[in-house]
């Protein structure tokens, strides 16, 4: 199948990938459908927008179906706009390790405190260099997936 996500996350447990980044972006997101079976979000990601499409996760939560494509920011405004209650702030940060690039997702407003790391890989049992600053897996572990984060935000765990 196409468009398969495969990927994994964990938690971070120090600042140490802020030093080691080499990309840094202002993300606002938000979900027009946060339904498992497929969720619909808007991005604005530096100065571009898009809308992807998730399929639902496979028993592991490492793969699923995804589809995305650009939109001008104006129209993911738009989108935003209509989207569910929460809408999910962000920086990220991409960092370089090993054969690997990590994205390090740290959320503010009522996400503030939630730092995620993800890797995206080839296949699910596909090897990668941990660096130091990785802490628990949370891979599958549906608390952590933007879509619920938008619904129940990590200040209300």
């Amino acid at each position: 199948m196409e468009h398969l996500e495969i990927e994994r996350k964990f938690l971070v447990k120090s600042e140490g990938y802020k030093h080691q980044a080499n990309e840094h972006t202002r993300i606002v997101q938000g979900f027009l459908n946060t339904a498992p079976q497929r969720t619909v979000r808007v991005r604005i990601k530096g100065d571009k927008g898009f809308l992807t499409v998730k399929g639902e996760s496979n028993v592991s939560g490492t793969t699923r179906f995804e589809w995305e494509t650009e939109i001008n920011v104006a129209e993911a405004t738009n989108l935003i706009d209509l989207c569910e209650a929460v809408i999910l702030e962000k920086n990220r940060y991409k960092v370089p390790f090993g054969s690997h690039v990590f994205e390090v997702d740290e959320f503010l407003g009522e996400n503030k405190g939630l730092v995620v790391a993800e890797v995206e890989l080839q296949h699910e049992d596909e090897f990668f260099d941990k660096p130091e600053w990785l802490g628990q897996e949370v891979t599958g572990d549906v608390r952590y997936y933007n879509s619920q984060l938008s619904i129940n935000p990590f200040q209300n765990w």
